[in-house]
């Protein structure tokens, strides 16, 4: 199939098709002619990637073949299993989650409320996002505006059974140090002393470790919290610290998710891949391999983690159960859309990865396959489709977001 960054149209067919147009309206028609042609390419090569994928996790649930807007995308994803259906009719007592207006709050909310019907799902952020507590009211889930940084605020809200705490601070951290702490290390400080009888799954990261060989099969959580230099990463750790010094000292039942890279068609580091790809623009390899899991497959992982907490507090990697070549996936899917993918630099060595055996033995691998996740991914990255703009950075080896 043709590389369609350098499609053009016959100069005689493109005067005779566009003889109205001014040249911002050719160009724009051009535009949305190479799309519809990347569109027809990736239908006749989607069955290819089945073979260019060597066998991973084979999905457990019926999938779409693609999502044709946010409704059925969000409806899927927050689609209850039956083993977190049952999860959570064993689980004593309602959920509360702490930071629920970043980018996977949402859908773990609508997800534990379809999951429990009759328990209290309550959603505490501070409802900056235009609509978001709207949406979240109609969907069952009890709102409450509290700034987690006001500690008379944090005191005044409800004392519940089980938390998740998904409250974090990244981008701009280098240019914010003290906000970033702030958020990264106080408020959980704070969270651990308020609810101190509540059971506790804290949204951490794989950023907490140092980088490991890439040959390996990644870091275990035996692995010490001593990451590369950055002021996100190290706040990271003191996150935990927080969090694991006041579960020794109350005996708060908890665990640290070391998440990495969930994947919703709207953000995640296959997004930011294959957007790049399809418009052409560089893609540097220099961390060459990452982990990824369905969002859906992370939120459902985090509940049911509830009913694994440990007294003090322990860590446990969620993510998917390989390692992926950001080189191999920049070329799947120019492969996919009939483009060239512009690739720069080379590999280090080393990178942030996990091992997920713990997790594995817990609740087996992850649902969605990496083969589905590109598929979902390519197409909606070909057909414009609406995203959250915010892009993972996910090459950055510095530090510093």
């Amino acid at each position: 199939m043709p590389d369609l960054s350098g499609f053009t149209l016959n100069p005689r067919s493109r005067s005779a098709y566009l003889y109205s147009d001014s040249q911002e309206e050719s160009n724009v028609r051009i535009s949305a002619i190479k799309n519809r042609l990347a569109v027809s390419i990736y239908k006749y090569k989607r069955t290819t990637l089945r073979q260019m994928l060597p066998m991973q996790t084979i999905p457990t649930i019926n999938c779409p073949h693609r999502f044709s807007n946010i409704e059925s995308l969000e409806d899927f994803m927050t689609e209850p299993s039956p083993m977190l259906i049952r999860d959570m009719e064993a689980m004593q007592g309602d959920v509360m989650i702490l930071g629920v207006g970043g980018k996977m709050g949402p859908t773990l909310a609508r997800l534990a409320k379809r999951a429990a019907p009759h328990k209290r799902v309550i959603g505490v952020a501070r409802f900056t996002e235009l609509g978001l507590k709207a949406k979240l009211e109609k969907q069952g889930i009890e709102c409450i505006a509290c700034d987690l940084l006001d500690l008379k605020a944090v005191q005044k809200l409800p004392q519940i059974e089980n938390i998740i705490f998904m409250a974090g601070h990244k981008f701009g951290a280098n240019n914010h140090p003290e906000m970033t702490w702030a958020v990264n290390a106080g408020v959980p400080f704070v969270v651990a002393t308020v609810f101190s009888q509540s059971r506790m799954v804290v949204l951490s990261t794989a950023c907490v470790y140092p980088f490991v060989d890439t040959s390996s099969a990644g870091a275990t959580e035996s692995v010490p919290a001593e990451p590369p230099p950055g002021i996100y990463a190290q706040t990271c750790v003191g996150r935990e610290q927080m969090f694991l010094h006041r579960s020794k000292e109350q005996h708060t039942q908890g665990r640290l998710m070391r998440l990495s890279y969930a994947i919703d068609m709207r953000y995640g580091v296959l997004y930011d891949v294959a957007h790049a790809v399809f418009k052409g623009q560089p893609i540097d390899v220099s961390m060459g391999y990452v982990n990824v899991i369905w969002q859906g497959d992370a939120n459902e992982q985090a509940l049911r983690l509830l009913l694994h907490c440990t007294d003090p507090m322990s860590p446990i990697n969620i993510t998917g159960p390989d390692k992926t070549s950001i080189r191999w996936l920049a070329q799947s899917f120019a492969k996919l859309m009939g483009k060239t993918a512009n690739i720069i630099g080379q590999e280090a060595t080393s990178a942030w990865l996990v091992d997920t055996r713990i997790s594995q033995g817990l609740f087996g691998v992850p649902r969605i396959d990496l083969k589905t996740m590109m598929e979902w991914t390519t197409d909606w990255v070909i057909n414009e489709m609406p995203i959250l703009g915010k892009a993972t950075h996910f090459g950055t080896r510095d530090g510093k977001y």
